[in-house]
C-alpha cells in the first residue's frame, strides 16, 4: 500500500519535517502541550492538574478547571462582528430556508435554555434525550441543555421506538425533546409516533418520562398527553424576549453528553464525554483538520444523532465562528445532484462527508457533478470508514477539481473527534490515496500483531492508541468493567502499569510511516483458516470501473467454513453478464489473492443501508442463509430487501 504521495500546499505552509518536528514536540512532553492548547479557550477557573493518571484506564483531563462549552460556542462571539456573522443556513428536503446567525442562535439557546429549566424543570446534572431530525432545533436543544449544566442524549432519528426506549431507559432520561415528523424522500416520518411508542415501552418497564417537549416541523396530527407534552414554540414563547441564562459552571470532568453505539453485544454502549477534555481537544482538531478561514462557508454532511454532527457540525464548527450548511433530506432527492447543487448554491469551501455517500453520488454518473460550478472548495474530507482509491481519486479529481486536498479522517465515537488525518491547519502534508496519513499532534498511536509485537512496515495488524487525550471517552453511562473490558483489556499490562487503548480496527503501517486503515477487526471472514477482512475485499471489487458498491459477507460452505460472498451494485451504463462477474473475481484475484475470490457474486439494484449509510450486512448473511432478517427498522429504503431477495433467487 505505500505509493508514491501526491505533494499539496502552498509555500506558507510548515514542511512535512516541521511538522514531524511539532508532533515529536507533543508527545514528548503530552500534558505541557494539552495545557498549552486549552489556554485558548474560555474557562470559569484554570485546572489544578492536566492529566489525572490516578486510576488507569479512568484518565480525567483538566481536573479542578470548570467551564461550559456555551462560553466558547456562543457567549465569546456576542459583541464582536462574529455576532452578526451566519451560524447555519439550514434548508429542508422540500426546499424550505432559514438562516440563522450567531446572534439569533445565542438568543434562541437562551429563551429555550430559560424555558427548560424554569418551566420544564431541568436540573444541572439531569440527562435530557434528543429524539430530533436535522432541523435548527437540534443544536438548540443540545446548546440549551448543556447551557443549564444537563446532560444531552442525542437518538438518531432514524432509529426505531425501541432503539429510542433502550437508550432513554438506559440513560435514564427525565425529559424527551422530539418533533411532529420531518421529510425523508418526499414524503413524512411520523416521528412522534415512535416516540410515543418508546414511552410505552419505558413505562412497561418502569420507567417514566417526565415530559416531552415536541417541535412542530411537519405539521401532521399527533397524539397529545396534556400535563407531559408540550409545544416547543409556546415554551420559547413564554421566555422573556431577552431571556439570559448565565452558563452553569460545569467541572472539567462532568459529563458533558452520552452518545450510544453499537457494540458486539446486543446492548448498546453509552459513551460518555467530558466537559473539559472534548471542549479543548475538539477545539483544536477542529483547528487542524480544516485551517478555518473567516470567509469559509463548512458543510458536513453528515447527522447530529452521530458523533460526526456533535463534533463537526456543532460544537466544532461553532467553537471556530464557522458558517455551516445543515440539511434535513436523503442527498438525492429529488435529483441525484442535491448535493452539488447546493455546493454550488452556498459556495461551500469544506465539504466533509462518508465514503458510502461518495460511492452512491459516484453511481449516478460524472454527468451530474459538471454541470455545476464546484469551484469555491478549498478542502475535501471523509469521515467513518476507509475509503478506496478509486474513490478518492474520483472525489479529488471530479468534486475537488484537482486542487482541493483530501481530509481523510480516522476516528470513532469514543475518541471525540480526528485521531489519523491530514492536518491542513498545521501543514499540508504528502496525500496518498487511501491513507488517512499520520496521527495528530499528541496523539500516540501503534500497529500491533495478534500477539502485541509491533508490526514491521507494511505488515498487518490492530490499531492502538498508546497514551490518553483529551477527547477519550470517560467511559461507558452506568458499566465501568464494560469500558475496561471493551476498550483496554486486549493489549493493557495493568501489573506493568501499561494500559493500551484498542479500538478494534485493522490497519498498516507503510515505510514513511503512513497509517492505511483496513476495517474493523470483527469484520472478518474466516476461510479455511485464513482470516480476511471484508474491507480488503470490498476495496478490490471497487478498483473494477464498473462498480459503485459492495458489500461482502460470509457465505456458508461445507469444506472451507465460509466463504466470501459478493453483493456489488453496478454504475449507470453496465449490465450484469457472466463477462464481467469474471471480470470481477479477477480483479480479487489479482489484488488479494486467489483465497479471497468471492464463491458468488450477485448483482443487486440497490443495497440495504440505514438513513446514515451503513450497510446492513446482517440483513444480507440472514438471507443468504435463509434465516430470519430481524429489526428493519432502521432501513433507508425497505425495498433494497426485496431487492436483494430476488437477486438471490435469480443468481
Amino acid at each position: 500500500m505505500s505509493e508514491e504521495a501526491l505533494p499539496f500546499g502552498e509555500k506558507y505552509y510548515p514542511s512535512l519535517e516541521e511538522y514531524k518536528n511539532l508532533y515529536a514536540r507533543s508527545v514528548e512532553d503530552i500534558e505541557s502541550f494539552w495545557d498549552e492548547r486549552a489556554r485558548e479557550l474560555v474557562w470559569i477557573k484554570h485546572w489544578d492538574q492536566v492529566l489525572d493518571e490516578s486510576q488507569p484506564p479512568f484518565y480525567r483531563w483538566f481536573k479542578g478547571g470548570v467551564t461550559n462549552i456555551n462560553l466558547n460556542a456562543l457567549d465569546r462571539w456576542i459583541g464582536t462582528p462574529y455576532e452578526n456573522k451566519v451560524a447555519y443556513h439550514w434548508e429542508g428536503e422540500p426546499g424550505d430556508r432559514r438562516t440563522i446567525t450567531y446572534s439569533e442562535l445565542y438568543r434562541e439557546v437562551n429563551r429555550f435554555a430559560w424555558a427548560l429549566r424554569e418551566i420544564v424543570g431541568v436540573k444541572p446534572g439531569d440527562t435530557v434525550t434528543i429524539y430530533l431530525p436535522m432541523i435548527p432545533e437540534l443544536p438548540i436543544s443540545m446548546l440549551a441543555v448543556t447551557r443549564i449544566g444537563g446532560i444531552h442524549s442525542v437518538v438518531f432519528s432514524g432509529f426505531s421506538a425501541w432503539a429510542l426506549a433502550d437508550r432513554i431507559l438506559d440513560a435514564r432520561a427525565k425529559v424527551l425533546i422530539t418533533a411532529d415528523g420531518f421529510y425523508r424522500r418526499g414524503r413524512v416520518v411520523e416521528l412522534k409516533k415512535e416516540a410515543d411508542t418508546a414511552l410505552r415501552i419505558v413505562a412497561e418497564k418502569g420507567f417514566k418520562v417526565e415530559k416531552v417537549v415536541v417541535v412542530r416541523r411537519a405539521g401532521v396530527d399527533i397524539s397529545w398527553s396534556e400535563g407531559i407534552n408540550m409545544w416547543y414554540h409556546d415554551l420559547v414563547k413564554e421566555a422573556p424576549e431577552k431571556a439570559y441564562v448565565k452558563p452553569e459552571p460545569r467541572k472539567s470532568d462532568d459529563v458533558l453528553f452520552i452518545l450510544y453505539t453499537s457494540g458486539t453485544t446486543g446492548k448498546p454502549k453509552g459513551i460518555m464525554h467530558s466537559v473539559g477534555g472534548y471542549m479543548t481537544y475538539v477545539y483544536n482538531v477542529f483547528k487542524w483538520n480544516w485551517d478555518p478561514k473567516p470567509e469559509d462557508v463548512f458543510w458536513t454532511a453528515a447527522d447530529i444523532g452521530w458523533i460526526t454532527g456533535h463534533t463537526y457540525i456543532v460544537y466544532g464548527p461553532l467553537m471556530h465562528g464557522e458558517t455551516q450548511i445543515m440539511y434535513e433530506g436523503a442527498p438525492d432527492y429529488p435529483k441525484p445532484d442535491r448535493i452539488w447543487a447546493m455546493i454550488e448554491k452556498y459556495g461551500v469551501t469544506v465539504f466533509y462527508t462518508s465514503p458510502t455517500l461518495l460511492r452512491l453520488l459516484r453511481k449516478y454518473g460524472d454527468n451530474w457533478v459538471e454541470s455545476h460550478d464546484l469551484s469555491s472548495l478549498r478542502l475535501l474530507g471523509t469521515v467513518g470508514e476507509p475509503i478506496n482509491p478509486e474513490v478518492w481519486r474520483w472525489y479529488y479529481t471530479k468534486v475537488g477539481g484537482g486542487k482541493a486536498p483530501i481530509v481523510d479522517t480516522w476516528w470513532q465515537t469514543e475518541t471525540g473527534a480526528a485521531m489519523i488525518s491530514p492536518a491542513p491547519g498545521l501543514a499540508l502534508v504528502p496525500l496518498k490515496p487511501g491513507s488517512a496519513t499520520l496521527p495528530l499532534p499528541g496523539i500516540v498511536a501503534d500497529v500491533l500483531t495478534a500477539d502485541g509485537r509491533p508490526a514491521k512496515p507494511g505488515e498487518k495488524g490492530l490499531l492502538v492508541v498508546r497514551r490518553p487525550w483529551p477527547g477519550m471517552l470517560m467511559g461507558i453511562w452506568g458499566d465501568p468493567d464494560r469500558y475496561v473490558k471493551t476498550y483496554w483489556s486486549r493489549f493493557s499490562r495493568p501489573e506493568e502499569g501499561v494500559w493500551i487503548y484498542y479500538p478494534a480496527d485493522y490497519a498498516l503501517r507503510d515505510e514513511d510511516g503512513y497509517f492505511w486503515l483496513l476495517g474493523r477487526a470483527d469484520e472478518v471472514i474466516n476461510v479455511a483458516g485464513h482470516r480476511i477482512g471484508t474491507i480488503e475485499l470490498e476495496d478490490a471489487i471497487l478498483a473494477h470501473p464498473a462498480v459503485s458498491e459492495a458489500a461482502v459477507v460470509g457465505g456458508p460452505d461445507p469444506v472451507k467454513g465460509e466463504v466470501p460472498v459478493a453483493f456489488v451494485v453496478l454504475r449507470e451504463g453496465y449490465e450484469p453478464t457472466p463477462k464481467l462477474e469474471e471480470e470481477v473475481r479477477e480483479v480479487v484475484r489479482r489484488l488479494v489473492g486467489p483465497i479471497a475470490v468471492p464463491s458468488r457474486i450477485i448483482f443487486v439494484e440497490k443495497l440495504p443501508k440505514t438513513r446514515s449509510g451503513k450497510i446492513m450486512r446482517r440483513i444480507m448473511i440472514a438471507l443468504l442463509k435463509g434465516g430470519e432478517i430481524g429489526d428493519t427498522s432502521t432501513l433507508e429504503d425497505p425495498s433494497a430487501v426485496e431487492a436483494v431477495k430476488k437477486a438471490l433467487a435469480q443468481s
